[in-house]
């Protein structure tokens, strides 16, 4: 059996950017891309905290250390320069692959500063 498992996240992270004639995707700080380790051109499912918009793209390099998140073509409709942004990217592993699998979480300020990185989520209290 294949599983679809989160395999890194950007949480709220701010967009400082929404380029509505640049050619489609979604431009990360390069630096940011490393940490979670997205890579370039890797498919991206982006959750938009502040208008509940849910979209996929792809990524695009921005230059490292510009902290840029920029929404681009199509997908500049739904996010505006000062949405905070969760964006994530899914792998696909076998049951035998997932067990252990722990996902990078990169967590942001509103200046898209890495606050923490984990790897774990804890559970939801009730």
């Amino acid at each position: 059996m294949q599983l679809t498992l989160l395999k890194c996240k950007l949480h709220r992270v701010c967009v400082t950017q929404a380029e509505l004639d640049y050619e489609g995707s979604c431009a990360i700080d390069e630096s940011l891309m490393r940490q979670a380790g997205i890579r370039e051109y890797e498919q991206l499912h982006i959750y938009n905290v502040a208008n509940g918009e849910r979209f996929s793209t792809y990524a695009i390099r921005a230059e490292a250390g510009s902290r840029v998140i920029s929404v681009n073509g199509a997908a500049a409709h739904k996010a505006s320069p000062g949405d905070r942004l969760i964006i994530c990217c899914y792998v696909g592993m076998s049951e035998q692959e997932a067990v252990g699998f722990e996902p990078t979480l990169v967590y942001c300020d509103e200046h898209n500063h890495v606050i923490r990185v984990g790897h774990q989520i804890p559970a939801q209290a009730a």
